[in-house]
């Protein structure tokens, strides 16, 4: 049986047990939709194999091996990976366009019994539905923009608010990076189209008839590009503002930037990242303080003279947007709890003051 993909929020409700990608390791580790696990028919050597003797050599010859590599790979996946599996179980199986490697996989599967289905047209029509998404048409939801200094616990709020049932989408998840030039992370950053991917996935499970928070970040988070139809609806939305004391915000540092401030030698090189701008004395009195363990002082400095800046630049650019202030004077999960109906107000008032003016407009 053959799934046609509609739309990515139908994908999402389809009843099916599992979404299996038989491309190869390489293909699915640059993307794959998401929540799909990897059972290659071909790994990337004999894809490799394949593909130069279906080019130089011989289509019929090419034909016939790569034949033989699915069948003896897919009756590995059906005895290990597989195993468990009932006979209820429904797979939908897709490849790099629905052709012979997930129609080979897919109807073998039916053979067995299982009600498996492949994707038409492969992983191509799940991205060109991707990049409509987020390149082609502007978003059909409406995002509210959380704003704030950097160490503000914009983050921590942003999954309070989920915690509340609210629609947010985590930017800085999706990307796995904080957005800084002290925010990548242990694991690398995914692709750019995994995460895109992803955004539009996240996109689809949101209800376009409900506010949708976001995170304000720059069109870049870490090595990866904010898709232009996500970036230009943040830059139009509505910002609610969360303003803290300085201390309060290096204390949070600490707190959010745990693994720098557990690993001085992985600190004080992100630190030297920033000679260009600061130069060699400023950056060395930052590096000085992380050896002395003064790491809140280090964190104040920081923000204070190289983030604070360019957030307050980037903020005159949206300074229309800005609906409300939240004043929090501490950033301990405690307080960050009990600033959050007041912070659930202000964003659905920036929310329904927008609404008020298309309205009228």
């Amino acid at each position: 049986m053959v799934y046609t993909l509609t739309d990515l929020a139908a994908l999402r409700d389809a009843p099916f047990d599992d979404l299996i990608d038989v491309r190869s390791p390489a293909e699915f580790a640059e993307d794959h939709l998401p929540g799909a696990i990897n059972l290659p028919v071909l790994s990337n050597e004999e894809r490799a194999r394949v593909g130069t003797m279906y080019v130089r050599e011989s289509r019929f010859g090419a034909r016939k091996i790569g034949a033989a590599l699915v069948l003896r790979n897919t009756a590995h996946h059906i005895e290990t990976a597989l195993a468990d599996r009932s006979g209820a179980w429904q797979p939908l199986v897709y490849c790099w366009r629905g052709g012979q490697r997930s129609g080979t996989f897919g109807w073998l599967l039916g053979e067995i019994g299982w009600r498996a289905q492949t994707l038409q047209g492969g992983y191509r029509t799940f991205r060109r539905a991707v990049v409509a998404r987020l390149y082609d048409k502007p978003l059909a939801h409406r995002l509210v923009v959380l704003a704030g200094m950097t160490c503000t616990a914009k983050t921590d709020l942003l999954a309070l608010l989920a915690g509340q049932g609210l629609q947010v989408i985590d930017l800085e998840g999706l990307a796995h990076h904080r957005g800084s030039v002290f925010g990548g992370r242990a694991a690398p950053q995914p692709s750019q189209k995994m995460f895109e991917s992803r955004l539009a996935m996240a996109l689809a499970a949101c209800d376009p008839a409900a506010p949708v928070i976001v995170e304000a970040e720059s069109s870049k988070i870490g090595d990866l590009l904010v898709p232009p139809q996500v970036w230009q609806a943040m830059c139009a939305a509505p910002r609610v503002a969360i303003n803290a004391p300085l201390p309060a915000r290096a204390r949070y540092f600490t707190r959010a930037y745990a693994d720098l401030v557990a690993d001085p030698a992985a600190f004080k090189a992100r630190i030297a990242a920033l000679v260009s701008v600061h130069g060699y004395a400023r950056t060395g009195a930052w590096q000085a303080l992380v050896d002395a363990g003064e790491m809140e002082a280090v964190a104040s400095q920081l923000m204070e003279l190289h983030y604070d800046p360019r957030y307050a630049k980037s903020a005159s650019r949206h300074g229309g947007n800005l609906r409300q202030t939240l004043n929090l004077t501490d950033l301990e999960p405690e307080a960050l709890a009990a600033a959050l109906p007041d912070l659930v107000g202000a964003l659905m008032r920036a929310d329904g003051a927008r609404r008020a003016l298309s309205a009228a407009g």
